[in-house]
């Protein structure tokens, strides 16, 4: 693995159970560098699960301790009830209580402000969307705006994904439901412009939590039910949008170590999976060899093919 640079940022996206992939590869990278999280990272940015992550790393946990974190709590938080199944005729599957509790018993009841004012500081950036205002909003612990802000509030308020959590204030979902479910763009934006650290010395790590399997098979788009296009529309928006972003930071910030990371899955595996948990952690370990092998994702080239030169 190349070694990195002065400064080093990470960036995770949404997923829910799906952050056992990421805490599993980061727990190897622990080991192979020999230092906890805190200490290789000076800013962290998450959607979601990665919101959970991120605060997680600021708090001063290591990965082995978020890894067995999300592998006990999995079920607690995805917790199969009379309510999760019969989600369709009800507002949400699962109540915040499980999760908020957790965040306060094992990463922390403080304030965002508090990541700025730690020795040393990091900066975590969080992003959730304000169904209010119609706008996505970036919670940052130097920003006055958000200083007073619970790091609970702030992580629920990412990870609540309309129809799985209830919006938060009854305003705030996840991230992702703007254009930041891949949070690598706002990082790089925060490493150059707001903490002015330079590309050439910055290393940005990003991390997916799994491709599902796209495509149709030939001749199968037509003999599609109306209910049966939700699958395959959502899964191309969010591997779209997604692509937009990697293709922004890459062509935005040529000078960055600009590094994407990213495994695909043999089967769909939603955020509540907590059964999968198994699998997940061997497509941890996957993950963790494609950064060990310096092997990250190219950006996809949005440049027009076939043109007349």
């Amino acid at each position: 693995m190349k070694p990195f640079r002065k400064n080093v940022a990470i960036t995770i996206d949404g997923g829910g159970i799906r952050g056992v992939v990421i805490t599993r590869a980061l727990t190897h990278l622990e080991e192979h560098l020999g230092k906890p999280v805190r200490q290789i990272f000076q800013l962290a940015a998450g959607t979601s699960t990665g919101s959970i992550i991120s605060a997680a790393i600021g708090a001063g946990l290591t990965a082995k301790q978020m890894h067995e974190l999300y592998i006990s709590l999995g079920d607690i938080i995805f917790q199969k009830t009379l309510r999760s199944k019969l989600w369709l005729l009800l507002k949400y599957r699962y109540p915040l209580g499980p999760l908020a509790d957790a965040l306060k018993k094992h990463v922390g009841d403080f304030k965002m402000g508090d990541f700025w004012i730690a020795n040393p500081p990091i900066d975590i950036v969080i992003p959730c969307f304000d169904l209010v205002e119609n706008r996505s909003r970036f919670i940052k612990p130097w920003k006055a705006e958000y200083a007073d802000w619970p790091m609970v509030k702030a992580v629920l308020a990412s990870s609540a994904v309309p129809t799985f959590f209830p919006a938060v204030d009854d305003r705030y979902v996840d991230g992702g439901v703007g254009s930041y479910a891949n949070p690598c763009y706002l990082a790089a934006y925060e490493a150059v412009y707001c903490l002015h650290w330079d590309p050439a010395e910055t290393t940005l790590i990003s991390f997916g939590t799994g491709r599902f399997p796209q495509g149709l098979k030939p001749g199968q788009a037509n003999k599609l039910m109306a209910w049966e296009w939700l699958d395959p529309v959502l899964g191309a928006f969010g591997q779209s949008a997604d692509a937009q972003q990697v293709h922004l930071t890459a062509t935005m910030f040529p000078d960055l170590d600009f590094r994407r990371y990213q495994v695909d899955l043999r089967e769909n595996i939603g955020m509540d999976g907590a059964d999968k948990i198994p699998e997940l952690i061997t497509y941890g370990d996957a993950l963790w060899q494609k950064m060990l092998n310096d092997e990250s994702e190219a950006a996809p080239d949005f440049r027009a093919v076939g043109s007349a030169s």
